[in-house]
């Protein structure tokens, strides 16, 4: 939390003056005689005014001047300090910069509630992870997306310090918790939570905590949420493929080889859990000097990232741009960032949308009992030699034999291919003989 320790210019010798009590009703009324001169209101119509304390002659003023640039929330902090330095009984006064609690209506609990889930993650630390789910998630929010961050990385938790965001994290009426607000953008994190107190959870604990933040973050309905996960393929990685429901993992790596067949390991774990890998970033692989203006490799040999066959989504050089902090606005996001969204985007759209073949019978959401009969009359008006499509959100292999029951006598099928588009849909193609 910002604060703002101005003090008043009379209290020099307070510890020699007798101590008053402070009647808080005549700070508010010196309060009131400050107004918005555009909006023609005092700071109390405004909203400005968060709380007034109180105590042995120390004055405190909780104010919300989040929708201030900072020389403005200046000049209006040294305002209200004029406005109460007369007050009887104050001794010593000071204005804290506090942020507006969040709306507390019309709140999603839990991670599912998002639209689509992306993580971002790493075979190894220092390769950029963090910087690189930051900046897609100001991207993406950049874009015109209702956007969250999510910060797993339970032993590091650094989006915070990233992002120059800090508490108090408020809860709804329920006690479930509530991001940080970003300049639009979402953000929970551990790191929000501790007040920077070392973390050394383990094993039940992590785990705990985390499932925890999963099903209890009260989100305001955002379509896609950036997870940010620790390194490697230990308990937390492990715990968030149990508990989301992942859309699409982007990682990232330098081109080391020893990085890049770590990441291949890591690329396994998910696609074993279904997890669609939407691609890799390759971060840090050369620089650009800046007396001569060439680019020069950071890390010499032929480029192992061709091995992992996965798309590359972006190539980012160590360039001092992406240290900088991102913001969710056009004017925050890096070249680099912006094109990586983009790429994310297209790479989603690619393995969740499927074209159904004209003609075809889709299964998908169609209970169990009358799947066979969709599939019987969409087989029967099919005419000899002509394809037969079925698109399902289940294996339907076994559709094969059924058809072939349906098919009797006639003939045999010669083929029946089964492809799956997505983790949720497969599609089956045949012929009919």
């Amino acid at each position: 939390m910002a604060q703002d320790d101005q003090r008043t210019d009379e209290t020099d010798d307070q510890d020699s003056e007798e101590i008053t009590s402070i009647d808080v009703d005549e700070v508010e009324t010196a309060l009131r005689q400050v107004r918005d001169p555009e909006a023609d209101v005092t700071v109390f119509e405004a909203g400005l005014i968060d709380d007034i304390r109180a105590h042995d002659g120390h004055l405190t003023i909780d104010a919300d001047l989040s929708d201030f640039p900072p020389q403005e929330a200046q000049s209006v902090t040294e305002t209200l300090m004029r406005a109460v330095s007369d007050v009887p009984g104050v001794a010593r006064a000071h204005v804290e910069h506090v942020k507006s609690r969040p709306e507390m209506e019309g709140r999603a609990v839990g991670i599912g509630t998002a639209d689509r889930v992306i993580a971002v993650a790493s075979a190894k630390g220092g390769v950029g992870k963090t910087t690189v789910a930051t900046s897609l998630a100001c991207a993406l929010a950049a874009d015109g997306r209702d956007v969250g961050l999510f910060d797993a990385d339970i032993h590091g938790p650094n989006v915070p310090e990233l992002l120059s965001v800090s508490g108090p994290v408020y809860s709804d009426e329920d006690g479930n918790p509530i991001p940080v607000d970003a300049d639009g953008l979402e953000v929970m994190s551990v790191g929000l939570l501790s007040s920077s107190a070392p973390l050394a959870w383990r094993g039940a604990m992590a785990h705990d905590a985390l499932s925890e933040l999963f099903e209890e973050t009260a989100w305001s309905e955002p379509d896609t949420v950036v997870l940010d996960l620790p390194p490697g393929t230990g308990d937390v990685a492990l715990t968030t493929l149990q508990d989301v429901p992942v859309d699409g993992v982007v990682f990232v790596t330098t081109p080391f080889h020893a990085a890049v067949s770590d990441t291949h390991r890591s690329l396994q774990l998910f696609e074993e859990n279904d997890v669609p890998v939407l691609g890799v970033v390759v971060n840090m692989g050369e620089f650009v000097c800046e007396e001569c203006g060439h680019p020069h490799e950071l890390f010499e040999g032929a480029d192992p990232v061709a091995a992992l066959e996965v798309p590359v989504l972006a190539e980012i050089p160590f360039t001092p741009t992406m240290q900088e902090t991102p913001r969710p606005t056009p004017d925050g996001v890096t070249e680099y960032a912006r094109e990586l969204g983009t790429a994310v985007q297209d790479r989603i759209e690619e393995i969740w949308s499927v074209d159904v073949p004209t003609g075809a019978v889709d299964l998908r959401g169609v209970p169990p009992e009358k799947r066979r009969e969709r599939v019987r009359e969409a087989f029967e008006g099919v005419q000899t030699g002509e394809q037969f499509f079925v698109i399902s959100d289940r294996d339907p292999t076994p559709v094969r034999e059924y058809l072939q029951k349906v098919i009797g006598e006639e003939g045999e099928l010669e083929s029946f291919q089964v492809k799956r588009q997505n983790p949720e849909t497969w599609m089956a193609r045949t012929q009919r003989p």
